[in-house]
């Protein structure tokens, strides 16, 4: 594997949101030979809905997704948390990749999760269940990239997480254990 390519889907649809800044972030910590895509576009995916999965009726948005995450080698989720749990356009992400059950994109691809919120929490709740859900969908969850921030509106405040040395750190951490599991899968 020359070049690692991993994907990034950003729970918050908010432009200016922490959790996709710490998206921009960990693609910057990416070292020589990986990159890091964020996925443009989850808000323009309709909910999932079998009636529309069938040939010839599969949304282009939704399409575009399954060709993403099959492109990719790894999946970085960066979840914020919405009434305590994941927001629904990643859930719907999620959902779509998962299908046809059991030979979706997202089998077998290594995926991990960074939670951040305004709570000290740091979205927990919301990260436990992403991970439950891309789980049953048959992704294979890397828990030693996993990552959690908490009260990030008073972290963030004044500065872009790529502005923050102890972030940056994790964050590349993170990426290189995604980044190790990628290539273990290929050589497996």
């Amino acid at each position: 594997m020359s070049q690692t390519r991993l994907l990034a889907l950003v729970g918050s649809l908010r432009a200016g949101s922490f959790n996709r800044q710490l998206a921009e972030a960990a693609a910057q910590t990416a070292p020589e030979g990986v990159e890091v895509d964020i996925f443009a576009g989850l808000a323009d995916i309709p909910f999932y809905n079998e009636d529309i999965d069938v040939p010839g009726s599969v949304p282009a948005t939704a399409t575009a997704l399954r060709e993403a995450v099959a492109a990719a080698d790894g999946l970085l989720f960066f979840v914020p948390e919405y009434n305590g749990t994941i927001p629904a356009a990643l859930k719907n992400a999620i959902d779509w990749a998962s299908r046809p059950y059991g030979q979706g994109s997202i089998k077998d691809r290594p995926a991990a999760v960074v939670s951040a919120s305004i709570s000290a929490n740091a979205a927990k709740w919301s990260h436990g269940d992403t991970v439950k859900a891309l789980g049953v969908a048959g992704a294979a969850v890397v828990e030693s990239a996993h990552l959690h921030f908490g009260t990030i509106n008073q972290r963030f405040a004044e500065a872009h997480p790529r502005e923050d040395a102890e972030a940056l750190t994790q964050l590349a951490a993170a990426v290189r254990e995604l980044v190790e599991s990628a290539k273990a899968r290929v050589t497996a």
